[in-house]
């Protein structure tokens, strides 16, 4: 199938001149994540929790957005788009008690009950649990907290003994030093400490153990442990800049009576300035670092940066990429100087993703320039550190545990080593020889983690339609661009590796030329601009980009219509969509057939 280069080029540029509309009047993007039941339902609960009089037109628009949003079958998905499931259920069903008797309340708890009963096989608290344990096996960072707000609003039976059925977490090990954590192999992910201290306080609180030694040495510990808890807490109160954690550490403390704690207070406030216009949350701040390193990346794509940004845009995007690099040792990861997080705001966390997009990006934007190359340096020497043994790169800290967030990954690797490798011959030598250490780390782990088929699975993107709610497409999509930048395709073996990819991706093409997280799965923007983007150039994938693009530019209305997919995939089994992921993916996607290759 012939390429239309008339149509590209016509999608391209109106595409490309959405993308630059969508950048903040500081020169980059914002983006703006979806409205979350799940958010939403802990934030009116921790609200209600901490002060219901004062927070109650926020509790009544947060119920009334919960009830308008409810889902035909009687149960909620994590975005307006998603499907049910059990978690944001029982969530919003809890949080429903809030609402007292109103009808709009009471039809939503009807419908809910019917939902849960149906997935669970009952409304008992043992089956209640049984289905959320179920749901997230030995990780507790979202089982707990799930579980105990149901135990809140008296969905596990009564109080105390409703906390009998949710397993304690072991908040007192908060006080000792963190690198003891690691040993320890919590079972929770590595940044969810706020939520071991306040949960496991919480379930200490209203069901102590009966050992009196083991009591009093827990009781002994909370104030340290809640002093930890205020000490990491970021200075505009939201925990990770999410609202459901937030939440969870407030409606913890509200209900052992510590509603006026500093946390308490700080956290109330974050969700009070956090709250949309229809009385909705999103499941997180903003991504503004990932998405203006995105965009950075898109507009690039087709080689022609400097048609999009000026030097004077360039330049602000430089000035900002530089000011967010964290340069401190984190305070509850204790991650170290020179990683980037998702976000601009103090919430953020440094992570692998958003450090090696940062470093690309500023590849792009700042090849020669100083700062750049020393921020460069530290950056890279940050990727180098997170390094596993196994040669792959987890999200946040190296080496924690065995806990899905912690353990190395095919897409965050894939993305490390091409943001290694951008940088490599400019690096002082120390730094250049540490970097080039870790990228050959990085293509040993990558060629032990393709399947078979010759596939990757990526761990911050899913697919709910998908079989295991894994995205294939977008994890050998992410694998294959890293894999066919300049400075890596070129290295032994990535050939070969490329090519089982690249056949996968064609076979698993729909017959109408778009790709879903997988084989057969409905088809989305996302997913087709990522498979079009990497197959871009590839030797015997002409046809396969050809019916893709034609897909694109349909599905877009030539760049002027680009509907969301819930594909993101945040910690614990917890969907979002991004609204700018369709417009971001399509352009580099684009971007990379004009330009003929990489």
């Amino acid at each position: 199938m012939r390429i239309d280069r008339q149509r590209i080029d016509e999608t391209l540029s109106t595409a490309a001149e959405r993308l630059l509309a969508e950048a903040g009047a500081e020169g980059h993007w914002h983006g703006e994540l979806s409205a979350s039941a799940l958010s939403t339902a802990t934030a009116v609960w921790a609200l209600s929790a901490v002060d219901p009089r004062a927070h109650a037109p926020l509790v009544r628009r947060g119920l009334h957005w919960l009830a308008e949003h409810q889902n035909g079958d009687g149960g909620w998905g994590d975005t307006t788009l998603s499907r049910s499931n059990i978690s944001t259920t029982m969530l919003v069903w809890s949080a429903l008690e809030a609402g007292g008797p109103s009808a709009a309340c009471r039809r939503a708890v009807a419908g809910a009950e019917a939902w849960i009963e149906r997935q669970a096989g009952g409304l008992d608290p043992a089956a209640l649990a049984r289905a959320v344990a179920g749901r997230y096996g030995r990780d507790r960072t979202f089982s707990v907290p799930i579980l105990s707000m149901c135990a809140l609003a008296g969905r596990l039976g009564a109080v105390p003994e409703a906390f009998g059925r949710i397993a304690p977490l072991p908040f007192e090990l908060a006080a000792l030093p963190h690198g003891w954590l690691k040993a320890l192999r919590l079972p929770v992910v590595s940044y969810a400490l706020p939520a071991l201290i306040a949960l496991g306080q919480l379930r200490h609180h209203f069901r102590p153990p009966p050992n009196p030694l083991t009591r009093a040495l827990r009781d002994a510990l909370r104030g340290p442990a809640l002093a930890v808890l205020e000490r990491i807490q970021p200075a505009a109160g939201g925990f990770l800049e999410a609202a459901p954690l937030t939440g969870f550490v407030v409606m913890s403390l509200a209900a052992m009576g510590r509603a006026r704690h500093p946390v308490a207070r700080r956290g109330a406030a974050f969700l009070v300035r956090g709250v949309r216009g229809d009385g909705s949350w999103p499941i997180d701040t903003n991504l503004a670092t990932w998405v203006t390193t995105l965009a950075v990346d898109a507009l690039s794509a087709a080689g022609r940066l400097g048609e999009h940004l000026d030097a004077a845009r360039r330049g602000r995007i430089v000035e900002w990429l530089l000011a967010q690099q964290h340069r401190a040792v984190h305070p509850y990861t204790h991650a170290a100087a020179g990683g980037w997080a998702w976000t601009d705001l103090p919430g953020g966390v440094p992570d692998a993703d958003d450090t090696a997009g940062a470093l690309i990006a500023l590849d792009r934007l700042a090849r020669t320039d100083p700062h750049a190359l020393q921020a460069a340096a530290a950056g890279a020497g940050w990727l180098a550190g997170l390094q596993n043994r196994d040669g792959g790169i987890p999200t946040f800290c190296r080496g924690w545990g065995t806990l899905p967030f912690d353990r190395s990954a095919a897409d965050l690797t894939a993305h490390a080593l091409a943001a290694l490798a951008a940088w490599d011959e400019r690096l002082p030598p120390p730094a250049a020889g540490r970097a080039r250490r870790a990228a050959g780390k990085t293509l040993r782990f990558l060629r032990r983690a393709q399947r078979d088929d010759g596939a990757w699975v990526p761990l911050w993107f899913g697919n709910e339609h998908a079989p295991g709610q894994a995205n294939p497409t977008y994890g050998t999509a992410r694998v294959v661009a890293a894999l066919r930048t300049p400075a890596v395709g070129g290295r032994p073996g990535v050939a070969g590796m490329i090519a089982r990819a690249a056949g996968w991706l064609a076979a698993a093409q729909g017959p109408d030329g778009g790709w879903g997280g997988a084989p057969g799965v409905t088809p989305s923007i996302e997913e087709t601009a990522l498979a079009v983007g990497a197959l871009a150039g590839t030797a015997g994938a002409d046809d396969a980009v050809a019916r893709g693009v034609r897909w694109l530019i349909d599905r877009t209305d030539a760049g002027r219509e680009m509907p969301p997919a819930p594909i993101g995939f945040y910690f614990a089994k917890l969907w979002y969509f991004e609204r700018l992921y369709p417009l971001l993916f399509t352009v580099w996607a684009l971007g990379r057939v004009r330009a003929g290759s990489t």
